[in-house]
């Protein structure tokens, strides 16, 4: 539905010191967007740079409306202007630009022409362009649910909105009804894409006409007051009403892409020509100066100023220190919650046994009771007497009602999005996302896993996405494909996170417990054909905590080591009892946490039986028991007294008919084979 634009500024209306405001802005940014590709060819930086130049309307609009004590912003690449007119200095924007550690955004971290400034709640978006409008989705949805007065707005080129991502989270602020006001800066090009390439409607904001509570105003981008009265009246109605707004404005690109690109290559001299007779500075100051606002001289003088304040800011930016390389260290993960009283994650309580799934549950409804600021949801998580597809959640609505516990869209991006963005609003809140139905569903959201996974380091610091990402994984339930298979070889690869496998009923608690606790992201899988296993069965102390980084010997031995995790530990314990038989101790260490992992346990282990067997479900082929075995051959391999042996999966898919299932999925018997070869050798 197009939303009526209130005329809150036009020439007449506006007084001579706001005039001033902006003009002064608008000079100064351009004089920096100008002097940014210089720096490159001086070889001090900013080796990316998308000049906003034909923008000006908009991003001036979007900064003088962000209110930064309540609003949040999320800008993208191009939105110097927008940076600068929010409140940023051009010091600020420089040190950006050739990426010094004092930069506001990530201390040098990620690329040039991502600005923010964390305290002003300027967030600082990733490259992926527009996945940041699911952030400012779950913004907008914690807005909404702390009553707090504010409006969340997300950025973008018009190329972007291609994005699937972009269109769930429109989706979502429209089913959500949320205070989010999301701004297309249309120039007709996505680097040298047209944008007839893109889309079918010459407004890309038309595909969207058919969403409810959606409201949107199209205006242009190059004029200043047309881009204000727009931008003012989206952000009254997204506030008053509680609902979505989308901002479309059109724009010119007077230059090239980026400093990587050459438009000369896809642009005739004509339509060149044309982008440049457009610039909105020149035709603001002739309309200031025809109206006998302004003067020559002041404009001027304006200009001066304005040159002063850059060569003030370009003299202390290069000066600044720049990042150490010690430092990229520093921020990969938040700090965990730590244990204080079950340190090793063990216990000695004798109560009832609990079946998997049940302690889950529990676990999950303890922690909602002792932090009122965390939230659960995804898909079938939650409605009436079903809790999720495997009723993990069970009964957790009722209890906790649906603000915190709530249905996702069939979305795996916009689940996992909305949960970063949700996290930002405020630190003391923990967001338990079930990441898709089954592990293999989540594969949709792995760019929001990634993102996820640096958005700590990527901040300098600044920014904890404070999530625990539930995922049912594995097999041995008949399954088959998108129901069967294994993340963790993939996941582990990304530093940033915590990927943590529980076995048994008291660790799936412990485990549990500590990362709802816990700053940052911790992946949780879930070995689905557990959940009413007899024998993951356990007694659970009720405030039972594991910490991160602690294997657990399950089994004592001496003559052979089986290192494993998940639905295999218990394999391993079979075939231990077996071997046992036989004559052989064989020792079983189940390591529950894989990032971080528990190198000293694994080197003792090792030293003490001289033989490794690595025994996990995942293919074996490129498996995570590959780097296990590269662990122990980089910090053990004195101690060997036989080579590290694998088990694992064949490197096929996990089939649907149980004989193909089983002659996928490792089991007792290849363990027993294995072992026998390793004590023998």
């Amino acid at each position: 539905m197009s939303l009526k634009v209130v005329k809150h500024h036009d020439l007449k209306k506006t007084d001579k010191k706001t005039l001033e405001k902006w003009l002064n802005l608008l000079i100064l940014g351009r004089m920096i967007d100008e002097r940014a590709p210089n720096y490159l060819k001086q070889a001090l930086g900013w080796s990316y740079h998308a000049p906003y130049a034909g923008h000006d309307g908009i991003q001036l609009a979007i900064g003088q409306v962000f209110d930064k004590k309540t609003d949040h912003l999320f800008p993208y690449y191009r939105d110097m202007l927008t940076a600068l007119s929010a409140g940023m200095t051009a010091e600020e924007l420089i040190l950006n630009g050739i990426s010094k550690a004092t930069d506001l955004a990530s201390g040098g971290r990620h690329m040039s022409n991502h600005f923010a400034k964390p305290e002003w709640n300027i967030h600082n978006v990733s490259s992926c362009t527009g996945n940041h409008t699911l952030h400012a989705v779950g913004v907008g949805r914690a807005m909404k649910t702390y009553k707090h007065k504010g409006v969340s707005f997300s950025s973008q080129g018009e190329s972007s909105v291609s994005e699937g991502y972009v269109y769930e989270a429109i989706n979502g602020a429209s089913k959500e009804e949320l205070p989010v006001v999301f701004v297309f800066q249309d120039n007709g090009y996505g680097i040298s894409v047209p944008k007839a390439d893109q889309t079918a409607n010459e407004f890309v904001c038309d595909n969207f006409t058919g969403f409810k509570n959606l409201q949107i105003i199209k205006c242009d981008g190059k004029d200043i007051f047309d881009s204000m009265n727009a931008m003012m009246t989206a952000r009254e109605h997204a506030l008053k009403n509680s609902e979505p707004v989308i901002v479309h404005a059109m724009c010119v690109r007077i230059g090239n892409h980026s400093n990587s690109d050459n438009h000369e290559w896809y642009r005739d001299e004509k339509e060149r020509a044309d982008a440049k007779a457009q610039d909105p500075l020149p035709k603001f100051k002739e309309e200031l100066l025809k109206a006998k606002i302004f003067t020559e001289k002041e404009i001027e003088k304006i200009e001066v100023e304005a040159k002063a304040t850059l060569l003030d800011a370009h003299t202390k930016a290069v000066k600044a220190p720049n990042p150490t390389p010690e430092s990229i260290f520093d921020f990969v993960v938040p700090e965990a919650h730590v244990p204080q009283k079950y340190t090793d994650g063990t216990h000695d309580f004798k109560g009832e046994p609990m079946k998997f799934i049940d302690s889950l549950n529990g676990t999950l409804k303890a922690e909602f009771r002792h932090n009122p600021d965390t939230y659960i949801w995804g898909q079938d998580v939650a409605n009436k007497e079903k809790g999720g597809i495997f009723n993990v959640t069970k009964g957790m609505q009722q209890e906790f009602g649906k603000l915190r516990v709530f249905n996702g869209p069939i979305a795996e991006d916009y689940i996992l999005g909305t949960g970063n963005g949700m996290s930002r609003f405020n630190d003391k809140i923990r967001c338990v996302v079930e990441g898709a139905e089954f592990a293999d569903y989540f594969w949709p959201a792995m760019e929001q896993m990634v993102e996820t996974s640096h958005d700590y380091w990527r901040s300098n610091g600044a920014f904890s996405p404070n999530l625990v990402i539930r995922l049912a994984s594995g097999g041995y339930i008949g399954g088959g494909l998108y129901h069967s298979q294994n993340l963790e070889s993939t996941l582990c690869t990304l530093p940033g996170i915590r990927v943590v496998v529980p076995a048994f009923a008291d660790d799936a608690a412990g485990l549990l417990r500590t990362a709802m606790r816990s700053r940052g992201t911790t992946v949780y899988l879930e070995p689905k054909a557990l959940y009413n296993a007899k024998s993951a069965m356990t007694s659970v102390p009720e405030d039972f905590e594991v910490p991160f980084g602690k294997a657990r010997i399950r089994r004592e031995g001496k003559d052979l080591s089986i290192i494993t995790y998940g639905n295999t530990v218990h394999f391993s314990l079979e075939a231990a009892e077996v071997l046992a038989k036989e004559g052989f101790d064989v020792e079983v260490l189940d390591l529950r946490s894989l990032n971080p992992l528990d190198l000293d346990s694994i080197v003792a282990t090792v030293k003490k039986t001289h033989r490794a067997l690595v025994v996990h479900e995942d293919k074996v082929f490129a498996g995570f028991g590959g780097e296990l075995v590269g662990v122990i051959n980089e910090h053990a391999f004195e101690h060997l007294d036989a080579p590290v042996m694998r088990v694992g999966s064949t490197f096929t898919p996990v089939g649907f008919n149980r004989i193909l299932e089983r002659a996928t999925l490792p089991d007792m018997n290849r363990i027993l084979v294995a072992a026998r070869k390793l004590i023998q050798y």
